[in-house]
């Protein structure tokens, strides 16, 4: 993809400048008129400039929103292109609006709507592209995308919640790095000097603080090269099996956070495997979706062996209680659905009560974290403020 500068004149006859990001100038002069504009001049970006504009994309939240507006427009009666060109007309981000001239152009080749979305992978899942495929075959697009979005609604409640449960002990941990960075390289170092020259005998607690801003003043280099090359090695060993394995293992054994990933895993899992049994979705192909989507390897290894041993004909019930990785709780109420042929029905309740179990998790994590940061951070002042105040005591004891 090249990204273009034009200058152009819109409708009112207004001068227009922008970027356009397009594999060649035709394509580039073709998404420049769907926007209502008549071009002028049109410029190649330099290539620094281009490797920038990679990192512009949509967000998930872009998503969100998008999925809203056109299930509202499909209701009210507008066909799929009539609804994309309103959309990109009403669109005040540029990433946004590339995303569905493309999506239109798609369908205009004769491709329909899931198509056209699968050609974007890293914006619309597995799990979305197959709900709008069974929309499309059912005739009720429509019906899905507003499932879509009151789902996607959720979700993005959900992350906002753990996101604002996290912002206090990040930014105190940031807090805590800086104070220690300031302490090991400014402070210490004028204090060492005052030990050397009045010859004191320096206690242990107060050794340990001068090695490590020695270390830290003379070789910072080398703490930064060796945290670059252990964060790389650490990333490419995390994205091996055995890796995957053993990380993902450990944050699910982590106290507090444990759980909510835990929560948060099955409340995605239910709800989407509960929308595409109710969108007319083979179970089968439900579970394969979703085996593919789920981040953490135990849960997604679990899903593979039990897709196909509901491919053999087990019951799903029976296969999910054989990993004591799922709660109890989630093939009770499986076989329930199973029994009672309401499985979609089933899994929303389900989806519904660890929603709420993770809402606990999540109020009970800020209730807990602040005193194991205040603890934490105690341990830490308390330590450098007793290594820095002993010698001087002993100082002023000599004195006296």
């Amino acid at each position: 993809m090249s990204v273009f500068n034009y200058t152009a004149r819109d409708q009112a006859g207004g001068l227009r400048h922008g970027i356009v990001e397009a594999g060649s100038e035709k394509e580039a002069v073709s998404l420049i008129r769907e926007r209502g504009l008549f071009l002028t001049k049109l410029v190649p970006k330099e290539n620094r400039l281009q490797v920038l504009a990679q990192f512009r994309h949509a967000s998930f939240n872009d998503i969100v929103n998008f999925t809203r507006q056109l299930a509202t427009m499909l209701t009210a009666g507008l066909q799929i292109q009539e609804a994309l060109s309103l959309l990109k007309s009403q669109s005040n981000k540029q990433a946004v609006t590339d995303l569905i001239s493309k999506i239109s152009r798609e369908i205009q080749e004769g491709g329909n709507f899931a198509s056209a979305l699968s050609a974007h992978p890293k914006l619309f899942s597995n799990s979305y592209i197959a709900l709008v495929k069974a929309g499309e075959a059912s005739g009720s697009l429509e019906k899905i995308l507003v499932r879509l979005a009151e789902n996607l609604e959720k979700e993005q409640e959900f992350q906002s919640k753990i996101k604002q449960a996290l912002i206090y002990p990040v930014i105190i941990l940031v807090a805590m790095v800086a104070v220690f960075i300031v302490l090991m390289v400014v402070v210490v170092p004028k204090l060492n000097e005052l030990y050397v020259e009045f010859g004191t005998d320096l206690p242990l607690p107060t050794r340990i603080l001068q090695g490590i801003s020695n270390f830290t003043v003379s070789f910072w280099w080398i703490i930064l090269i060796a945290g670059f090359i252990g964060w790389n090695i650490f990333n490419r060993w995390k994205k091996t099996t055995p890796g995957k394995k053993v990380w993902d293992g450990f944050l699910l054994q982590l106290p507090l956070f444990g759980p909510l990933q835990k929560e948060i895993i099955l409340v995605e899992f239910t709800r989407t495997l509960g929308m595409l049994v109710s969108a007319g979705v083979h179970i089968l192909d439900s579970l394969k979706i979703l085996s593919d989507s789920v981040g953490n390897i135990h849960f997604r290894l679990a899903l593979e062996e039990i897709t196909k041993n509901v491919e053999k004909g087990f019951p799903m019930g029976m296969l999910f209680a054989q990993y004591p990785i799922f709660p109890p709780i989630l093939p009770q109420m499986i076989k329930v659905g199973e029994e009672t042929g309401k499985m979609d029905e089933t899994l929303i309740r389900l989806s519904t009560f660890f929603e709420q179990e993770s809402d606990h998790t999540v109020k009970g994590l800020t209730t807990a974290i602040e005193p194991v940061i205040m603890i934490i951070l105690g341990v830490g002042v308390g330590f450098i403020v007793f290594a820095i105040i002993t010698p001087i005591y002993n100082l002023t004891s000599q004195f006296k």
